[in-house]
Protein backbone atom coordinates (compact mmCIF):
# COMPACT_ATOMS: atom_id res chain seq x y z
CA UNK A 1 0.00 0.00 0.00
CA UNK A 2 1.72 3.63 -1.03
CA UNK A 3 1.32 6.37 1.75
CA UNK A 4 -1.47 8.20 0.03
CA UNK A 5 -3.37 5.28 0.07
CA UNK A 6 -3.12 4.34 3.77
CA UNK A 7 -3.41 8.06 4.99
CA UNK A 8 -7.05 7.92 3.32
CA UNK A 9 -7.64 4.28 5.01
CA UNK A 10 -6.21 5.99 8.18
CA UNK A 11 -8.94 9.11 7.67
CA UNK A 12 -11.58 6.43 6.73
CA UNK A 13 -11.13 4.71 10.36
CA UNK A 14 -10.69 7.82 12.11
CA UNK A 15 -13.97 8.61 11.45
CA UNK A 16 -15.19 4.89 11.87
CA UNK A 17 -13.42 4.97 15.47
CA UNK A 18 -14.99 8.39 16.33
CA UNK A 19 -18.14 7.20 15.44
CA UNK A 20 -17.85 3.90 17.98
CA UNK A 21 -17.76 1.39 15.20
CA UNK A 22 -14.34 0.44 15.18
CA UNK A 23 -12.24 -1.36 18.16
CA UNK A 24 -8.62 -1.09 18.26
CA UNK A 25 -5.17 -3.72 20.10
CA UNK A 26 -3.18 -1.01 21.04
CA UNK A 27 0.41 -2.39 21.98
CA UNK A 28 3.40 -0.10 22.88
CA UNK A 29 6.82 -0.82 23.57
CA UNK A 30 9.37 1.84 24.54
CA UNK A 31 12.35 2.55 26.00
CA UNK A 32 11.60 5.75 27.23
CA UNK A 33 10.86 5.25 31.14
CA UNK A 34 14.35 3.35 31.21
CA UNK A 35 16.94 3.89 33.81
CA UNK A 36 19.70 3.18 30.59
CA UNK A 37 19.62 4.57 27.09
CA UNK A 38 22.22 4.38 24.32
CA UNK A 39 24.21 7.38 22.91
CA UNK A 40 25.51 7.93 19.77
CA UNK A 41 27.79 10.88 18.54
CA UNK A 42 27.09 12.89 15.55
CA UNK A 43 27.93 16.02 14.69
CA UNK A 44 30.14 16.61 17.48
CA UNK A 45 27.43 15.70 19.97
CA UNK A 46 26.19 12.86 22.16
CA UNK A 47 22.58 12.21 21.75
CA UNK A 48 20.51 10.21 24.01
CA UNK A 49 18.32 7.89 21.88
CA UNK A 50 14.75 6.68 22.72
CA UNK A 51 12.77 4.40 20.81
CA UNK A 52 8.93 3.61 20.66
CA UNK A 53 7.30 0.85 18.59
CA UNK A 54 3.16 0.77 18.31
CA UNK A 55 1.15 -1.46 17.08
CA UNK A 56 -2.23 -0.75 16.02
CA UNK A 57 -4.83 -3.48 15.00
CA UNK A 58 -8.26 -4.09 14.25
CA UNK A 59 -10.73 -5.43 12.35
CA UNK A 60 -11.48 -3.46 9.57
CA UNK A 61 -14.01 -4.24 6.95
CA UNK A 62 -14.08 -7.48 7.31
CA UNK A 63 -10.34 -7.96 7.13
CA UNK A 64 -7.43 -7.96 9.91
CA UNK A 65 -5.24 -4.55 9.90
CA UNK A 66 -2.11 -3.79 11.33
CA UNK A 67 0.19 -1.18 11.16
CA UNK A 68 3.22 -0.29 13.38
CA UNK A 69 5.02 2.37 13.75
CA UNK A 70 8.54 3.22 15.20
CA UNK A 71 9.83 6.39 15.91
CA UNK A 72 13.48 7.32 17.52
CA UNK A 73 14.15 10.45 19.41
CA UNK A 74 17.66 12.08 19.67
CA UNK A 75 17.73 14.17 22.47
CA UNK A 76 21.28 16.51 23.06
CA UNK A 77 20.80 18.52 25.79
CA UNK A 78 17.66 21.14 24.11
CA UNK A 79 18.17 19.73 20.70
CA UNK A 80 15.55 16.82 20.00
CA UNK A 81 15.28 15.11 17.04
CA UNK A 82 13.10 12.26 15.77
CA UNK A 83 13.34 9.53 13.06
CA UNK A 84 9.61 7.75 11.84
CA UNK A 85 9.30 4.82 9.87
CA UNK A 86 5.16 2.90 9.15
CA UNK A 87 5.26 -0.90 8.40
CA UNK A 88 2.36 -3.12 6.79
CA UNK A 89 3.48 -6.38 8.43
CA UNK A 90 2.31 -9.40 6.90
CA UNK A 91 -0.51 -10.94 8.96
CA UNK A 92 0.69 -12.80 12.13
CA UNK A 93 3.80 -10.65 11.93
CA UNK A 94 4.00 -8.84 15.48
CA UNK A 95 7.80 -8.25 16.14
CA UNK A 96 8.91 -5.01 17.29
CA UNK A 97 12.54 -5.44 15.40
CA UNK A 98 13.16 -2.64 13.11
CA UNK A 99 15.77 -5.01 11.31
CA UNK A 100 12.34 -7.57 10.96
CA UNK A 101 10.23 -4.49 10.08
CA UNK A 102 11.91 -2.64 7.18
CA UNK A 103 11.06 -4.82 4.48
CA UNK A 104 7.32 -4.42 5.24
CA UNK A 105 7.80 -0.26 5.28
CA UNK A 106 5.52 2.33 4.11
CA UNK A 107 7.60 4.75 2.39
CA UNK A 108 5.50 7.58 4.85
CA UNK A 109 5.58 11.28 3.80
CA UNK A 110 4.81 14.05 6.60
CA UNK A 111 0.72 13.62 5.98
CA UNK A 112 0.81 9.73 6.85
CA UNK A 113 3.04 10.43 9.50
CA UNK A 114 0.67 13.71 10.22
CA UNK A 115 -2.19 11.21 10.44
CA UNK A 116 -0.70 8.45 12.23
CA UNK A 117 -0.39 10.95 15.04
CA UNK A 118 -3.76 11.84 14.94
CA UNK A 119 -5.23 8.29 15.25
CA UNK A 120 -2.10 7.55 17.99
CA UNK A 121 -4.40 10.83 19.54
CA UNK A 122 -7.62 9.80 19.63
CA UNK A 123 -7.07 5.84 20.51
CA UNK A 124 -4.87 8.02 23.92
CA UNK A 125 -7.97 10.00 24.43
CA UNK A 126 -10.26 6.84 24.32
CA UNK A 127 -7.79 4.83 26.67
CA UNK A 128 -8.18 8.12 29.25
CA UNK A 129 -11.64 8.05 28.95
CA UNK A 130 -11.94 4.38 29.86
CA UNK A 131 -13.51 3.45 26.49
CA UNK A 132 -13.63 0.00 25.96
CA UNK A 133 -13.07 0.64 21.84
CA UNK A 134 -9.21 0.10 22.43
CA UNK A 135 -7.34 -2.47 24.29
CA UNK A 136 -3.88 -0.85 25.26
CA UNK A 137 -0.58 -2.95 26.55
CA UNK A 138 2.41 -1.19 27.39
CA UNK A 139 5.42 -2.80 28.15
CA UNK A 140 9.04 -1.36 28.70
CA UNK A 141 11.56 -2.37 25.97
CA UNK A 142 15.56 -3.56 26.49
CA UNK A 143 18.05 -1.51 25.71
CA UNK A 144 20.19 -3.45 23.43
CA UNK A 145 23.53 -1.48 23.40
CA UNK A 146 25.73 -2.84 20.64
CA UNK A 147 29.23 -1.68 19.42
CA UNK A 148 28.61 -0.75 16.04
CA UNK A 149 25.54 1.37 16.90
Amino acid sequence: MKSGELTQTLMKMQKDTEAGRLHWRLEVQTTEGNDEKYTVEEGGLTWVVDECYVSYSCNYRGKEFCMISYEMIKTSGTQVRTMNYIFLPPKGMRLFSLHTLLEHSVDADAVLISQVHTIWTLLMKLVRQGSGQVQFRISQASVNVEEDR
